[in-house]
């Protein structure tokens, strides 16, 4: 027996050094963690329980036979964080350059079944070069059978993506297909082809961090929801994100203890709100005075930034933010904004999150840039994102509510269940001196004036609406956190009966 246990801690000491001292010393050279040691700082210490250690791939061609590495360049299992259970798979650049073989992606399928078996997210750590080469169609359905899984996955348990390193070819798929991808500046990048072959392809020259790094993905393309300075803070922020999620779509948003009083009021936010209706100020204010502790989780930050979307608490439970910010753009809706948060808003909806929006919008960003792009469309999927929720909808007009995006942005009319609004609420078809010289085209100066004035005072306010009952109830602004608390309270057993559909058909 002890010869038996002697030889069980040779190889496991042996599988635990992946593809040797001097590729590990490589590792840490490019400034990057192994795998293993990737997955103790994002698990609780001592929580992980790694499966098929001993796994090796079955390859024969090309001299594979010959080589093979415990684990073949993948490290899977579960843990946990904050006490909370989570599935991981972490590649493992070291062996193999952490490529997908048929072995690898069978431990990869096996951890997507056990999570949705276990209603737990899971976490995919990506430092890989695609596919094997040397295994060909079998590593193709490999591949193939990992995205099933994240298909069958979507909307029933968080599925993160952390790209760590080189992400290219198959591999970009099954990230694209999670629900957040997160990148590590200057040592990730991801591309379905790489800078050479793109080169001979369109004879363009572009290196890996100009095709598909952090700044990239997270600013331009929008295919990153974050990114962080290195593999530290990336994991860190991965324990955070994960401390806002359901375990699963059954489970309900998830709800930490708070310190923070719930009635607290914020003088500061009777003043937010300039006097002058074209002055911007920043939405990120409001909502750090709102949550609890000031502890709010932005997603996709660099990208489309005249819309804010994030997490938060309130009374310990997380909640969704969606909010216009006036200072950019002066918080117009465009495409990007429309995707962005069109997307954030159907992820809450999936997984019970409630939902509070703050809305300042002057309304849809006008031009044939826009147009040509596809904005009727882009628009069309926050209104049906909005329309088709389920979850407690909570809205809060801070200032402009112009036109379409009025109802666009969880208006009464698209279901929202409880819509406040400030005094400083201006809720009308457009703004004032355009809506009057569009009314009475061909009057003077004066007259315009004049008139602008009167109009004003007809519609720039929350009170024709409150009027009509579209705005429930017009509140002071410093007591914004007590009233979206209460609100949030009441609706925590909200129910909707829908009729029967096979999925619906959101204008993609």
């Amino acid at each position: 027996m002890k010869a038996m246990l002697e030889l069980l801690g040779e190889r496991r000491a042996a599988a635990r050094l992946g593809g040797g001292q001097r590729r590990i010393d490589a590792q840490h050279g490019r400034g990057k963690l192994t795998a293993r040691e990737r997955l103790e700082l994002l698990l609780d210490h001592g929580s992980f329980e790694e499966f098929d250690m001993f796994v090796q791939h079955g390859c024969t061609d090309f001299g594979m036979a010959d080589v093979k590495v415990p684990g073949d360049g993948v490290v899977t299992g579960w843990g946990t964080i904050n006490g909370r259970t989570v599935f991981v798979f972490s590649k493992d650049f070291t062996v193999f350059g952490g490529s997908l073989s048929e072995a690898h992606a069978r431990k990869i399928t096996k951890i997507q079944d056990m999570a949705l078996k276990a209603r737990a997210p899971i976490i995919g750590l990506f430092d890989a070069g695609g596919a094997r080469i040397q295994e060909g169609v079998a590593a193709l359905g490999g591949y193939g059978e990992v995205f099933k899984r994240n298909v069958i996955a979507s909307g029933v348990i968080p599925q993160i993506s952390l790209i760590m390193g080189p992400c290219a070819g198959g591999d970009v798929y099954s990230p694209a297909m999670t629900d957040f991808i997160f990148m590590v500046r200057d040592t990730s990048y991801m591309f379905v082809t790489g800078p050479d072959v793109v080169k001979t392809v369109t004879n363009e020259i572009v290196t890996a961090e100009e095709l598909g790094g952090a700044k990239v993905h997270t600013s331009k393309s929008s295919i990153a929801d974050g990114a962080y300075d290195n593999d530290v803070e990336a994991l860190l922020q991965m324990r955070r994100l994960v401390d806002f999620l359901p375990a699963s779509n059954t489970e309900g948003a998830p709800a930490w203890e708070s310190f923070d009083d719930i009635d607290r009021h914020d003088a500061s936010l009777d003043t937010l709100v300039p006097e002058n209706p074209n002055k911007p100020y920043d939405m990120k204010e409001l909502i750090l005075k709102v949550v609890d502790e000031g502890d709010f989780f932005e997603i996709q930050e660099a990208f489309a930034r005249n819309i804010i979307t994030g997490f938060g608490r309130i009374e310990g439970q997380s909640v969704g933010f969606v909010a216009n910010q006036p200072m950019v753009l002066a918080g117009v809706l465009d495409a990007d904004a429309s995707r962005k948060a069109a997307r954030f808003v159907r992820f809450c909806d999936a997984f019970n999150i409630p939902i509070v929006t703050f809305e300042d919008v002057p309304g849809f960003l006008p031009g044939t840039a826009q147009e040509y792009g596809g904005l009727i469309k882009h628009g069309a999927k926050l209104l049906f994102a909005y329309s088709e929720a389920t979850v407690p909808l909570v809205t809060v007009i801070t200032r402009k509510a112009f036109g379409g995006a009025y109802d666009v942005m969880a208006s009464k009319h698209v279901g929202g269940d409880i819509n406040y609004a400030w005094p400083t609420a201006q809720i009308a078809v457009m703004g004032a001196k355009g809506a009057v010289e569009i009314i009475f085209r061909g009057m003077d100066a004066d007259g315009i004036a004049a008139k602008t004035k009167e109009y004003e005072d007809r519609f720039l306010s929350p009170f024709v609406a409150a009027e009509r009952g579209y705005v429930d109830e017009v509140i002071m602004p410093h007591s914004t956190r007590r009233r979206i608390a209460r609100a949030l309270a009441m609706l925590r057993e909200k129910t909707v009966e829908a009729p029967w559909k096979k999925h619906d058909n959101i204008p993609l």
